[in-house]
């Protein structure tokens, strides 16, 4: 067996789900924390909108109304940087394009680029706008909680 299979085995058995996080619990071997909302920054990961809906929730005492308008908010953003992320792979294309042939293909670099900054644009005003109505649905003391992760990093946006 290798070694870190070993070891997450070691781990999987010493458990004891102290936590909520049982042996039937999803368990990811190479993460050493198992608190339920750690570890993923704002809309990274595979996580869809749930993941950081639920640790703002969390993290800023939301009520269930706010929670609500969030969710559309958070989903937005998870679109958006989908976009951005075919965008960069479509670029990156044009540009693998621009160098396979006899000759640089300066037009071809020069579209991909120019769809890089579209995109970064789009996701830049998307962000700023969500930012804006996440503001509006806030109280000053959720907005201070919110500047603090934001400052400290706990939320990267």
């Amino acid at each position: 067996m290798h070694h870190r299979m070993m070891s997450f085995a070691r781990e999987h058995q010493e458990h004891s789900g102290a936590c909520g996080c049982g042996p039937r619990a999803a368990f990811i071997p190479w993460q050493r924390e198992h608190h339920h909302f750690g570890g993923a920054p704002f809309g990274g990961g595979p996580f869809g909108v749930r993941r950081p809906l639920r640790f703002m929730a969390w993290k800023l005492g939301l009520r269930e109304d706010q929670i609500a308008q969030l969710a559309p908010i958070l989903n937005d953003l998870k679109t958006e940087r989908a976009q951005n992320e075919v965008d960069d792979r479509r670029a990156l294309s044009l540009i693998a394009d621009s160098v396979a042939g006899e000759s640089f293909d300066s037009a071809k670099a020069g579209e991909a680029a120019k769809l890089r900054l579209e995109s970064t644009r789009k996701l830049e005003e998307q962000v700023t706008a969500a930012i804006g109505r996440i503001h509006a649905l806030l109280d000053s003391e959720q907005r201070e909680r919110l500047a603090y992760l934001m400052r400290s990093g706990a939320l990267q946006m």
